[in-house]
C-alpha cells in the first residue's frame, strides 16, 4: 500500500473523462504519427471504441489499481460508468453522478444515495431548472437535453455555437437557486451546489482509514475534492485551464490531451504507490 503520513492507505480519487481517460476528439495528438503512443481502449460504447489511454498511462492505473485505493470520480451515471474498464484491478469504491452515488465492488449504495437526496431536499427543484433550461436552450444550439440520475441536468451542444455571455448568464441564474454550471467541451453541466464528489470522496476516506488523500481533475465539478486532498493535479487542458484556475497544493500538468492523462498517472503513482511523501505543501 501506497506511503501516509497518517499511517493508513492513499486514497487516490480521480476525474475520468479528460484527466484519466480520453475520446478521440480529445487525444490531442499534434506530433507524427509515427511518434504516437500506443494507445489502449478502455470503453467501448454502441460497438465502437471510445476512450483511450496510453499503453504507460495502462501500466500506472494497473500499479495504483494494487498499491493504494484507487476510486474513479466522475460526473458519469452508474450505468455510463459501467462502460469503462480501467486496466489492473476493478476499483472498491467509484464516485458516480458527481458525488450522487457511491459504488462499494460495483453494487451502489443505498444509504449513501439516501443520505444525499435528503442533502438536496431542500434545493431548488430538479424539474425548475430542468424548465429553465429547456425555455433558454429553446432548439439552439443542436442541443439535446438530458437528465442524469434524477440528479441534475446536462445538455449536449455544439459549443461554438453559443454566443458570448450565454454561459454567464446561465450561471447567474443558477447560483441564485443554489445550482451550479460547468462547461466541458460539449457538455454543459447544471447541478445543486451540494452535490460534489468531495462529500463522497471524503466518505471513502473515512471508511478506508486513509492516511492521505491525493486527487486529479480538470472541471469547475472537481474543485471541492482537489481542496480537500493533501496533494493534487490538473492537466493543462479543459475547464480549469480555461479558468485559470490553479491553489497552492495543485500540480499541473506541462502537456494536453492523452499525453497530460499519462503525466497525471505517473505524478499519482508517485505518490500513492512509490513512497514520494504526500504532505500538504505543493512542490515546486
Amino acid at each position: 500500500m501506497g506511503p501516509s503520513p497518517g499511517g493508513g492507505p492513499v486514497v487516490v480519487c480521480a476525474d475520468l473523462d479528460r484527466t484519466l481517460i480520453y475520446s478521440q476528439s480529445a487525444l490531442a495528438l499534434t506530433g507524427p504519427d509515427a511518434d504516437a503512443p500506443r494507445l489502449l481502449c478502455v470503453e467501448v460504447y454502441q460497438g465502437k471504441p471510445l476512450s483511450f489511454v496510453t499503453e504507460r498511462a495502462a501500466a500506472g492505473l494497473e500499479a495504483l489499481a494494487a498499491g493504494c485505493v484507487l476510486v474513479p470520480a466522475t460526473t458519469r451515471t452508474p450505468e455510463q460508468y459501467a462502460r469503462v474498464h480501467l486496466p489492473g484491478k476493478a476499483p472498491e469504491y467509484a464516485i458516480c453522478a458527481n458525488g450522487g452515488h457511491l459504488l462499494v465492488d460495483g453494487v451502489d449504495d443505498p444509504g449513501w444515495a439516501a443520505t444525499v437526496r435528503e442533502r438536496l431536499a431542500s434545493g431548488a427543484d430538479l424539474a425548475a431548472v430542468r424548465e429553465h433550461l429547456e425555455r433558454v436552450l429553446d432548439g439552439r444550439f443542436d442541443a439535446r437535453l438530458r437528465i442524469a440520475a434524477d440528479l441534475f441536468c446536462y445538455a449536449v451542444l455544439d459549443r461554438a455555437a453559443v454566443p458570448a455571455g450565454w454561459v454567464e448568464d446561465l450561471t447567474g441564474w443558477c447560483a441564485e437557486r443554489g445550482w451550479t454550471v460547468s462547461m466541458q467541451g460539449r457538455k454543459l453541466y447544471c447541478l445543486p451546489v451540494m452535490l460534489t464528489k468531495a462529500a463522497a470522496a471524503a466518505e471513502v476516506a473515512r471508511r478506508a482509514g486513509a492516511g492521505a488523500m491525493v486527487a486529479a481533475g480538470d472541471s469547475i465539478l472537481d474543485i471541492p475534492m482537489l481542496e480537500i486532498a493533501d496533494q493534487a493535479i490538473r492537466p493543462a487542458h479543459g475547464e480549469l485551464a480555461e479558468l485559470g484556475w490553479t491553489s497552492p497544493t495543485t500540480s499541473v500538468t506541462a502537456g494536453r490531451g492523452v499525453a497530460a492523462g499519462e503525466e497525471i498517472v505517473t505524478w499519482l503513482v508517485e505518490r500513492a504507490v512509490l513512497g514520494q511523501p504526500v504532505n500538504p505543501d505543493k512542490e515546486s
